[in-house]
């Protein structure tokens, strides 16, 4: 196995500082990699989008996430992004748990591993996988098991019809429905008092 080997935050990146990244397009940054990655593909008004329908799009995806000193924007990677973005999709809005499902997911994460060493300064962590082009890829698959270890019941998928987005459900009570109340949930809101105004 050829090695890419990275430090403890490119296991589970958490790209630059607020300051250094490009401007992100999505109405829903920063979740989880593995959501993240689900969140490439948006409605923008209605209109389906798709961050990573482009090597431009995909380039600045890995910006906003941190590899991109690591990993090349290119068809391959792309290519491994898309698949894994598919079986996560499956797994986080079907609740999918059928071994064609689990096999497309250990497929993903038999592209790499987590090496420990002990350095001067302690313990690391190393993401190593066979090729550049599958660490964002494996690194999703290896956050989305982190967060069915952590609170499955936590991943959610936008109440809306009309919303894609998902999200990791970080509230006290565990009862968030909406990826955005400003956005979804008033939307839902206005519909329901419009509703009984009309029956009223």
């Amino acid at each position: 196995m050829s090695q890419e080997a990275t430090s403890q935050e490119a296991v589970s990146p958490e790209g630059a500082s607020p300051e250094e990244r490009p401007a992100d397009p999505r109405p829903l940054p920063d979740e989880p990699l593995s959501l993240d990655l689900l969140n490439t593909r948006w409605n923008n008004g209605g209109s389906p989008r798709d961050l990573l329908d482009s090597l431009d799009g995909l380039a600045l995806w890995l910006a906003l996430r941190g590899f991109a000193d690591r990993v090349p924007a290119d068809r391959a990677t792309q290519e491994a992004l898309l698949a894994t973005r598919a079986v996560l999709g499956r797994l986080v809005d079907q609740g999918d748990a059928s071994a064609e499902a689990r096999a497309a997911l250990n497929e993903v994460l038999a592209h790499g591993a987590v090496r420990r060493t002990l350095e001067a300064d302690g313990p690391h962590a190393h993401a190593e996988t066979d090729a550049p082009a599958w660490l964002p890829a494996w690194a999703a698959a290896e956050d989305y098991l982190r967060l069915l270890d952590e609170g499955p019941d936590r991943i959610r998928s936008c109440a809306s019809d009309s919303c894609v987005l998902r999200f990791y459900d970080t509230s006290k009570n565990g009862t968030r429905r909406w990826h955005s109340m400003a956005s979804c949930g008033n939307r839902a809101k206005a519909a329901r008092h419009y509703g009984r105004t009309r029956s009223g």
